[in-house]
């Protein structure tokens, strides 16, 4: 097998298990991988602003906002409208989202920063560099993406409903 291929190889490995992760969460907690960045974020800042939300999700407004939208029509988070200031719009999760959380499996992510934490500095930065020149080579350093493994374009609605 030429070198090439051993990395397509496990560049698809990284893929099947992102997509199992993103399979068992649609089925036990009926939610999306950014959906749920987007709710756990909400959990952790009570009354953050869609704003705020994007910028520490590190996704772009257009794509926060089109999740909000579809989290807002299942009734799994709510917008308040400030009474003193009425441009401003906090976010909370309601009693349905939080306990779509709570049935929500444990993240990919979770097990992954447990092991690469582990690793000595100077390893991980050679896993950064590597994985970066990776998305370079496949011409996705551009792409819109946030810290969480989810498969398929952040801001799909066939892929958000």
């Amino acid at each position: 097998m030429e070198r090439y291929e051993e990395l397509f190889v496990s560049i698809r490995k990284i893929i099947r298990a992102i997509d199992i992760r993103s399979r068992k969460l649609g089925k036990e907690a009926g939610i999306t991988g950014p959906q749920l960045l987007i709710m756990l974020e909400i959990r952790s800042v009570d009354g953050i602003s869609s704003k705020e939300l994007a910028k520490n999700v590190n996704l772009s407004q257009a794509t926060v906002t089109n999740i909000l939208d579809r989290l807002e029509a299942r009734k799994l988070i709510s917008r308040v409208r400030s009474e003193r200031d009425r441009r401003k719009v906090a976010l909370y999760l309601t009693d349905e989202g939080k306990e779509t959380l709570l049935n929500a499996p444990q993240a990919i992510e979770e097990s992954f920063i447990e092991k690469f934490t582990a690793l000595k500095e100077w390893e991980q930065y050679q896993l950064i560099s590597s994985v970066e020149r990776i998305a370079d080579m496949m011409d996705a350093t551009e792409l819109d993406a946030a810290p969480v493994l989810n498969l398929g374009e952040l801001s799909s609605p066939a892929q958000e409903k």
